[in-house]
């Protein structure tokens, strides 16, 4: 049986975030990358793995080495269904603020 994994399981877990962070502004190897965490190797190749069947995570082999680097494009979906969120947000806070201001001018 094959599983397809959630974005948003995949994200909830802060190692996966960490791994996420890390790459986003060069590939690395599963070597390099596993050498920035206090877990086994095996551990964070199974984060990789997990990143990489959704799509977060893309590898690129170069010789022996496989390189792993962000998938903007995939980003760019969860960003996109978390923006209505943010914004609803900024507006409560902004009405909020607006509120205190009042508040404290009476």
């Amino acid at each position: 049986m094959n599983l397809r994994r959630d974005v948003f399981q995949a994200i909830a877990d802060p190692t996966r975030r960490a791994i996420l962070l890390l790459v986003a502004t060069q590939a690395m190897t599963a070597g390099v990358i596993a050498s920035n965490f206090d877990t086994a190797r095996p551990t964070v190749s199974k984060h990789l793995q997990i990143l990489t069947e959704c799509e977060l995570l893309k590898q690129e082999q170069n010789g022996r080495e496989i390189y792993y680097h962000i998938n903007a494009e995939r980003m760019k979906d969860v960003a996109d269904f978390i923006e209505p969120f943010r914004a609803m947000w900024e507006d409560r806070f902004n009405k909020l603020e607006d509120i205190m201001k009042n508040y404290k001018g009476k």
